[in-house]
Formats: C-alpha cells, sequence, structure tokens
C-alpha cells in the first residue's frame, strides 16, 4: 500500500509521493485529491488536523498513519528503544478539540514540526524493532482509532433532546431560570436543612456540608456517598438523593443539552490513546461516563436502528491469551468466564470466580481476595505468574509492555536510588517509601493487561469500521435499500460507528442491515482476536442487541 504524506505549505498542500515526488495543491483541492486516491495510506502529523475537514467534505480515509500518535507509542514502547533524534516539538504538541472542521488553523504549532523527517525516523526505528509486526499492527490500530474517533465525532449518537428534557422535568421538576435549583433539588435541600438544622446551609458546599454533619454529631471525615450511607440519621436519605440528582445535573443536565446534543445528535471529543493504557478519554461531553438515566434519550432515527456490542469480561481473557494459558482459556469459552471457572471446579460460587480474579488484576491481598488468588494461581499458573512478574517488575522501578509493545511510564523518586549491583530496590527508607512501591506495582499489575485489552479493542473497533463501510457498497445491502443509493452514499448514510466506550461499541443502521450489521460486529471481534493472539483458542464473546433506544440495550 502506498504512503502518501500530506503537509500543510502555506494556503497548500504538499503531497509527498512515495517515490520522492511532491505536488502541490490548494487546500479546497484536497477532498477531491483524496478521494479519488484508493489504496493509500495517508500519513499526516495529527489526525484532529485534517480528517475532520474531508469528513465535512464527504470524503472517508480507510487508512491513515498519525504520526503525532505513532510518536507518543514509540517514545515510551520498550521494542522501540529510546532515539535521540526524535524533535521534542512532537511530544508537546496537542490535538485539536474545537468543532471548526475549518483546515487549517492559524499559527498552528504543526506547522514548526517537519512530518516527513518523522515519518522518515518512525519507520527506521519501527524497522530496528525485534518485535516489528506486534508494533507495527500497534501503530495502525492507534492511527485507525484516531479516523473511528474523527468520524464518531462527525456522524455523532443519534440523541432526542425532548426525550432527554423529559427524563431530566420527571427526575427534577421543569427546568429551572439559570442559577436556580430545580425544584426537587430544592426540596432535597430543605429536608438537608432542616434535618441539620441549619436554614442556611449550602448543600452543594463541600466544606459547609462536612462541618455542619459533623456539628449534627456524625463522625464523617468527608461528604462521599458510601461515607455517609454507613450512618443511621435523618440528614442521610435527602442527602444522598440531593448528591445523586445534583451529579446528573451538573453532568447531563439541561446545560449538557443546550452544549453536546445539537441537532439531534451527541457529538463527544474523543482523545484516541488519552490514557497512560491506552484507553480513551474524552475532552468534553463525558462520552466515557453516560448515566443510564438519559440512555432512553439516545433514539435511533426513524428507519433505522443501533446495534449495541459489548465483550464479556474482556480483561481476564485478554490475561488467557497473552499469557498463553490454555486453562484460563478453557473456562473463557463459556459465555461467562466467571461460570467456566466454577463448572471447572477452581471456585465454588461465581462471586468467588470474580473477586479472585479482580484480586489478581489488582493487587488485592486482603479479605476474600487475598484468599481467592493463591487458589486461582494454582489453578491459572501462567496467567497469575504474568501479572505477578508485571507486579513485581514495577515495586523494582521497571518498565513493563503491553502485548503489542505499548511501554508503562516510568515510576517516580520513589525509584530514584537503585542497587547497581543487584539491579533491585534499596530497602525501603520509610512507609511512605514501602507504600509508593506496592502502589506501582499495581499498577504495572493491571496496566499489561488493560492496556493489552485496550489493544484488542482498538482492533476490533478498526476492522469494525472498514466492515460497516463496505456494508454500503451494495454487496450485502442488496434488494434491501438500492445498490446504486447505498454506494454513493457519505458516511452517515451508511451504518456507521456512533459510540465506542472501552468494550461496547454502539452502529447506527438502517433497520435492514441490522442483522448484517450483527454478523459484522461479531466477525470483527473474532479478527481482533486472531490479529493478537494467532490460533491461540481464547474467545471473545458478545452481548448483542438491536434496539431503537439505547437504554433497551440493557
Amino acid at each position: 500500500m502506498d504512503r502518501v504524506l500530506l503537509r500543510r505549505r502555506g494556503d497548500a498542500v504538499a503531497v509527498h509521493e512515495a517515490d520522492g515526488t511532491v505536488t502541490e495543491v490548494p487546500a479546497d483541492g484536497l477532498p477531491a485529491l483524496v478521494r479519488a486516491r484508493a489504496g493509500v495510506r495517508w500519513v499526516w502529523d495529527d489526525t484532529t488536523r485534517w480528517y475532520p475537514a474531508l469528513l465535512a467534505a464527504g470524503v472517508r480515509v480507510e487508512r491513515c498513519a498519525d504520526l503525532r500518535l505513532c510518536a507518543a507509542v514509540l517514545r515510551r514502547s520498550p521494542y522501540a528503544g529510546p532515539d535521540p533524534a526524535e524533535d521534542p516539538g512532537w511530544a508537546a504538541l496537542e490535538p485539536v478539540t474545537a468543532g471548526d472542521p475549518a483546515l487549517f488553523d492559524l499559527a498552528d504549532p504543526a506547522d514548526a514540526l517537519d512530518p516527513v523527517a518523522e515519518d522518515r525516523r518512525q519507520q527506521a526505528v519501527l524497522a530496528a524493532s525485534p518485535q516489528r509486526a506486534r508494533l507495527g499492527l500497534l501503530l495502525a490500530a492507534e492511527s485507525s482509532g484516531a479516523l473511528a474517533a474523527a468520524e464518531m465525532t462527525h456522524t455523532g449518537m443519534p440523541w432526542r433532546a425532548d426525550v432527554h428534557d423529559r427524563l431530566l422535568t420527571g427526575l427534577m421538576g421543569p427546568r429551572p431560570a439559570a442559577g436556580m435549583r430545580p425544584p426537587v433539588l430544592e426540596e432535597l435541600a430543605g429536608e438537608v436543612r432542616a434535618a441539620l438544622g441549619t436554614p442556611d446551609l449550602n448543600p452543594d458546599s463541600p466544606a459547609v456540608l462536612l462541618r455542619a454533619l459533623q456539628t449534627a454529631g456524625l463522625p464523617v471525615e468527608d461528604t462521599r456517598s458510601w461515607t455517609l450511607e454507613r450512618f443511621e440519621h435523618p440528614v442521610v436519605a435527602p442527602l444522598l438523593e440531593y448528591k445523586r440528582l445534583a451529579r446528573l445535573l451538573a453532568a447531563n443536565g439541561w446545560s449538557w443539552l443546550d452544549t453536546w446534543a445539537r441537532g439531534g445528535r451527541f457529538r463527544p471529543v474523543y482523545l484516541p490513546g488519552g490514557v497512560v493504557t491506552g484507553r480513551w478519554a474524552s475532552s468534553g461531553g463525558g462520552a466515557l461516563s453516560v448515566p443510564v438515566q438519559v440512555r432512553p434519550a439516545a433514539v435511533a432515527d426513524d428507519g433505522w436502528c443501533l446495534v449495541v456490542a459489548d465483550v464479556a469480561q474482556l480483561e481476564p481473557r485478554v490475561l488467557a491469551g497473552m499469557s498463553g494459558d490454555t486453562a484460563l482459556a478453557d473456562a473463557a469459552r463459556s459465555a461467562d468466564l466467571y461460570a467456566g471457572m466454577v463448572d471447572a471446579g477452581v471456585v465454588a460460587t461465581r462471586a468467588e470466580a470474580k473477586v479472585g480474579v479482580l484480586g489478581a488484576l489488582y493487587g488485592g491481598t486482603r479479605g476474600e481476595s487475598g484468599r481467592m488468588v493463591p487458589r486461582l494461581a494454582r489453578r491459572y499458573p501462567r496467567a497469575i505468574g504474568l501479572v505477578e512478574e508485571a507486579a513485581r517488575a514495577g515495586e523494582r522501578g521497571a518498565v513493563v509492555s503491553t502485548l503489542l509493545g505499548r511501554g508503562s511510564p516510568a515510576p517516580g523518586a520513589a525509584w530514584a536510588e537503585r542497587d547497581a549491583d543487584l539491579g533491585e530496590a534499596p530497602e525501603p527508607g520509610g512507609r511512605d517509601s514501602d507504600r509508593a512501591r506496592r502502589a506501582w506495582g499495581r499498577f504495572t499489575r493491571n496496566f499489561v493487561v488493560q492496556g493489552t485489552g485496550a489493544e484488542w479493542a482498538l482492533c476490533w473497533l478498526a476492522d469494525l469500521r472498514n466492515r460497516l463501510w463496505r456494508l454500503g457498497e451494495g454487496r450485502l445491502g442488496k434488494g434491501r435499500l438500492g445498490d446504486a443509493r447505498l454506494r454513493d452514499a457519505r458516511l452517515e448514510e451508511r451504518p456507521h460507528l456512533a459510540f465506542f466506550l472501552h468494550d461496547e461499541v454502539v452502529v447506527h443502521t438502517p433497520a435492514g442491515l441490522a442483522d448484517d450489521v450483527v454478523a459484522e460486529v461479531r466477525a470483527a471481534a473474532g479478527t481482533a482476536g486472531r490479529l493478537l493472539f494467532g490460533t491461540f483458542p481464547v474467545d471473545f464473546p458478545l452481548d448483542v442487541a438491536v434496539v431503537r433506544s439505547w437504554a433497551d440495550a440493557g
């Protein structure tokens, strides 16, 4: 596949071909150029700076290399090794999160960087890697994730403002004037004040509320809900309900609706690779924490439906695959991995299985978790051994890696002094140092699994977005929606990804293609498993629902 690099040059775009040829096109001519070139991997400094304008012009890109994201992966990957030739400007380059799809912003710091030299450097680093295939797959998946993120912002999640407003009104009363509380919240605030004997209390001030609770005789150190739930007092019930509704109002209330759900679409801004493990973050809209109370507002367009799919127990299945633990993979053949562990006689109940696995993944050493982990270690030595080794490496201050080569960040000052002969951390100088080492070990223990789970999800997403596009080529939609119309359809007129959350995807599709979409969602999960784990027999079963509203997926 040809690699064609795009570089901004004033009001024009320099097009660098693989053979060294450089041509120049006006910026407004770029969509036509990209549309006419099939089978190309477009190389550019940052997807957020190029793709939104192409999407706005009706142009979809199949593959790209995002130099900003790839540089971040290579900078930390043990598979790549340090490269002093990297321009530090790439580490400082931030994604563009504004909603304006114009090409380009004035005074963009990306203009000071040399994408040609950076692409050459990255290709050389990749070629020299002892794990070139794995690392190359990670770079391709990361870049494809950037394309998917831009597409989901462009198409948006269908969102009914009238339904959202009705949900809020049912919970809190009519929309209040600016600066006022909704009626139900104001009533609850009155109950809290009465229970505490403080008629002027502002329940939204944690410091003021904490003093009022302590004055009322409650021995609390904070105002968190799980702290308050331990006490019996007339203030607890109304205060907990107040806090629940106040959180909803702040995160997804009427202001959120005005800002993020315009034109019948929720358009969050995703940040691929925004978390050190490779999981995505969001710069606005709360895409990664949409509460169940407002999900009924996500309603498919007329004649369309939502296909909602999530993988069951992703991280334990990933652990089985990356460790090559066949016994854990056997349990994973069940749709419910925890039930599979019970059926194998490893533990007595599903609850014990879940507690034990979570303890292994997150370093639980006390209580029921601490009792279960040794039992799992005897049955699944390779899997538990892998996370234990990652934990010990973290406690020594070493860097650990995901399956495809995303490296963990270096630890902090607790590891500044090392025993050079033994390569081990010295005896802790105090309890704080000891706690810091154990905490970092818990982080690296989970990093290797959560990060590899993020890689599986990226591969799933990358394959699925291309499968959905091909559904619009008329081959699978024949006789239902009309071949010619679908072949010419823009991204938002075909089946397309509408939402992504770690291990869950939502596809918005014409209802006539729903069964085909379900098949492609499952097939893409199978492809992701094979890309990461080859022929190792670990399954990734999906819960898939075809619904009108996201809330109906359960």
